[in-house]
């Protein structure tokens, strides 16, 4: 039973919201997202509050009905906020440096690794942090972990591109005996 699904959507100023058959569209002043709604859900709208209903109570619209909401949610808060993420680099000779869209970085590796941002992702980098924002949330999150791929963090050393919240298991090295 999705409680998350039944809670209004507030549109903040500056924000429309059209709907034309399935298809939601959401402007703002960051940029426009669009999103197909899934089969037996309807999107309502009263002045500056969306609420999303179901149209028949089955097992396919229950899963649905909470995560529609929250994607829409998204949309809304991204076309007029936008969405942010933090990559740390830890490692000696480890750092980035940006260049219009592109991201050269240096990971211990015999050549630079050059990582291509898409439309609508910006990065920042001060130091050892990589800012990635964006309006569109889920391709924040994909750029995101599409760079901590390239060099995920040891549990040795803590070398590597981690999340700046995340929190890396470390595990003790090698002992040396006396025999």
């Amino acid at each position: 039973m999705s409680r998350i699904g039944r809670k209004p959507i507030t549109i903040p100023a500056g924000v429309t919201v059209e709907q034309l058959d399935r298809t939601i569209k959401v402007a703002g002043s960051k940029g426009n997202l669009e999103l197909t709604l899934m089969p037996d859900l309807k999107l309502e709208q009263a002045d500056s509050v969306l609420t999303l209903t179901k149209t028949v109570e089955n097992a396919e619209t229950q899963r649905s009905y909470g995560l529609m909401r929250t994607m829409i949610d998204n949309m809304v808060i991204g076309v007029s906020k936008g969405f942010e993420r933090q990559l740390e680099i830890n490692g000696v000779g480890f750092r980035a440096a940006v260049a219009g869209n592109t991201i050269t970085l240096a990971l211990g590796f015999s050549h630079p690794v050059i990582f291509v941002l898409p439309a609508g992702v910006d990065a920042k980098i001060e130091k050892n942090l990589i800012t990635l924002s964006g309006y569109d949330k889920q391709l924040v999150g994909q750029v995101a972990a599409n760079l901590r791929a390239l060099k995920k963090p040891e549990p040795y050393k803590g070398k590597g591109i981690k999340y700046v919240e995340e929190r890396i298991r470390r595990k003790a090295g090698k002992t040396a005996t006396k025999g």
